[in-house]
C-alpha cells in the first residue's frame, strides 16, 4: 500500500541533468500542487539532456526548462535541505552526498538505484530506449511510494 505523500521532496543524482530532472517532472505531473518537489545534483556544470527531455515529453512530462542545480547552488540561494520531508536520491554519488548532509537533520532519504543512461547506445534511437528505461524505472518506483498518479484535467 503506497505512504502518504510527503509535503515536500527532493529528488538528486550526479549532475541533475537527465535522473533527478526525470523525476522531478513526473512528480510535479503526477501528483500535482499536493506536493513541492524539486531536484537537485552533486554537480550542476551541465544542462538538462535533451534525450531525457524527449523520454519525458513522451510522456507529457515537460522538462526542456529546467536548470541544472547543485546542492551548492541550493543552499547560496536559500533552500536549505532540511527542510524537505523526503530526499530520494537516484545514483551512488548523490546517496553519499545527501547522507554527508544530513547527517544532522531529521529528515527521511530514501535511495533508489535508477540506471545512468547517458552511455549506453550509440544510434538515437538506441538512446532513447535506454532514457526510457530509466524513466520507466523512475516512474514505476514512483508510482509503487505515492501511489496512482492523479488523473490529466479535462481541457
Amino acid at each position: 500500500m503506497p505512504a502518504t505523500l510527503p509535503q515536500s521532496v527532493l529528488f538528486c543524482c550526479d549532475h541533475n541533468a537527465v535522473r533527478s530532472p526525470m523525476a522531478e517532472g513526473m512528480m510535479k505531473k503526477f501528483y500535482g500542487d499536493r506536493v513541492y518537489v524539486q531536484s537537485a545534483g552533486v554537480k550542476s556544470e551541465q544542462e538538462v539532456d535533451g534525450f531525457a527531455v524527449a523520454a519525458c515529453h513522451e510522456i507529457g512530462v515537460e522538462l526542456s526548462r529546467h536548470k541544472a542545480r547543485s546542492f551548492d547552488d541550493m543552499e547560496e540561494w536559500g533552500d536549505d535541505i532540511s527542510s524537505y520531508d523526503l530526499v530520494i536520491a537516484l545514483s551512488p554519488a548523490s546517496q553519499r552526498r545527501v547522507l554527508e548532509l544530513t547527517r544532522f537533520h531529521h529528515l527521511d532519504v530514501e535511495y533508489w538505484p535508477v540506471l545512468d543512461p547517458t552511455g549506453l547506445g550509440t544510434k538515437r534511437e538506441e538512446k532513447l530506449v535506454a532514457y526510457r528505461q530509466a524513466r520507466n524505472m523512475i516512474r514505476d518506483r514512483m508510482i509503487a511510494r505515492f501511489g496512482e498518479p492523479l488523473p490529466d484535467p479535462v481541457t
